[in-house]
């Protein structure tokens, strides 16, 4: 438990996250009724369902993003490793261990290079050497660097949008986050930069945990590991992405993935 933390001491957060009736409403709408949940670290756990279901707001309860929208109450427990993540846990040291990748990509107006080092210039690094270090590595991990490294110095809204996205998922790297959540990363690219975000979250699961919400199954049974489906702010399945898609239990999830549903 975080109880006799500080809200300004560290924890130790671990890859794994671990979700016990969990509930949330904005207001008096219930968006999240009693979901629990357990998501292996080093894995791609994909989250499913109609627009509305509470796949995104779930999402955004792991880095805590919905402590932003007023109204908004919370119920439950929420775990990375062994840190309450709504204990009297920094909130700032759980973002930095928990990226974030939204729909659009969004990279700020200045150069790849000060978009790359804004994150650990914000966590006190300074020194030009490790920035330098930082930035090819993060450039290296989205399989960037040869297509940046000549123009590190120039405007990242001259990126086409698959390239913006990619460099956002950098972005992320930077502050080596042990999770990174991607809130359906690829619904405005083409198929092509689509699969280079789908190779990329393959390759970044030799050393992250990723979750993330999407609309296309097709892209769900491709890269995941681990599947839930969602329905009107319930979990109606979760487990293996080959057992949901291929021998799911809940007919609701069969009508889903078969295109029957409604």
């Amino acid at each position: 438990m975080a109880k006799n933390k500080t809200a300004s001491q560290s924890v130790a957060f671990g890859q794994n996250i671990s979700v016990k009736n969990a509930n949330l409403w904005y207001g008096d709408f219930q968006a999240i009724k009693n979901i629990s949940m357990e998501i292996p670290e080093r894995q791609v756990t994909a989250f499913i369902g109609p627009s509305g279901c509470g796949k995104s707001t779930l999402l955004k309860c792991f880095n805590r993003m919905n402590d932003l929208v007023d109204g908004c109450r919370v119920e439950g427990e929420f775990r990375i490793g062994d840190a309450d993540i709504y204990g009297k846990t920094d909130v700032n040291d759980l973002r930095r261990n928990v990226g974030m990748v939204f729909q659009k990509p969004n990279p700020f107006p200045m150069s790849v290079y000060d978009n790359i080092a804004y994150g650990p210039r914000t966590f006190g690094i300074r020194k030009r050497s490790e920035l330098d270090h930082i930035v090819e590595t993060s450039l290296k991990q989205a399989a960037m660097w040869e297509e940046l490294k000549d123009r590190l110095n120039k405007s990242a809204l001259g990126l086409s949008g698959g390239q913006q996205q990619r460099l956002c998922i950098a972005r992320a790297l930077a502050v080596a986050p042990k999770i990174i959540l991607m809130d359906e990363p690829t619904s405005a690219l083409d198929p092509i930069s689509t699969g280079k975000i789908e190779e990329l979250c393959d390759e970044l699961t030799k050393s992250t945990t990723i979750v993330i919400v999407t609309h296309n199954m097709q892209q769900a049974t491709r890269i995941s590991h681990k599947t839930g489906f969602f329905l009107l702010g319930e979990l109606v399945e979760f487990g293996n992405t080959d057992d949901i898609f291929t021998s799911p239990v809940d007919v609701r999830t069969e009508r889903y993935i078969t295109g029957r549903f409604g």
